[in-house]
């Protein structure tokens, strides 16, 4: 869904570089490893963060019933 703020093992906090990442895979065409190293993501639990996330935000926003006393 939303990629988590901060690592779940290390805790360091990730989540303000996911736009750049995204950015970097598929704007400029760089492999997710090499965009992880540009962003000084060295960590392999931080990294897997990165490389397992599977962004479902947009495709489940149509699913959401509206609420009581909201215009639609």
């Amino acid at each position: 869904m939303i990629i988590p703020i901060r690592c779940f093992t290390c805790g360091r906090p990730i989540a303000h570089l996911w736009e750049k990442y995204v950015e970097l895979i598929e704007e400029e065409g760089m492999e997710p490893g090499e965009a992880l190293d540009e962003l000084g993501v060295d960590r392999y639990c931080c990294r897997r963060m990165f490389l397992s996330h599977v962004d479902l935000l947009e495709e489940s926003l149509p699913y959401t019933p509206p609420r009581l006393g909201m215009p639609r």
